[in-house]
């Protein structure tokens, strides 16, 4: 699986979702198999839940591919404010 494939996944699964993966570290093959993941999910459906169930929804929404494509998965969740201060603090 690529990064953009599975940006596309989650953004499809969590509403209003944007999301920016990259690959931290992956195995030296070229179909990125036990590739590393790591995702920064920003979306409002965030917004009341804990950050387990933050996280719960974006393994949900990769879904199979958890299993079958992605062998480790880093998340980072935000809601849209959240998000900003961090920006703004940076």
């Amino acid at each position: 699986m690529e990064t953009d494939e599975l940006e596309a996944t989650i953004e499809a699964e969590i509403r209003d979702a944007e999301a920016t993966v990259s690959l931290p570290r992956a195995h030296h093959d070229r179909n990125h198999q036990d590739a590393h993941f790591a995702a920064v999910v920003v979306s409002p459906a965030f917004e009341g839940e804990t950050l387990v169930e933050q996280h719960q929804m974006v393994y949900d929404a990769v879904g199979d591919e958890m299993t079958d494509s992605v062998h480790a998965l880093e998340i980072e969740t935000y809601t849209p404010e959240e998000y900003a201060e961090r920006e703004h603090d940076e």
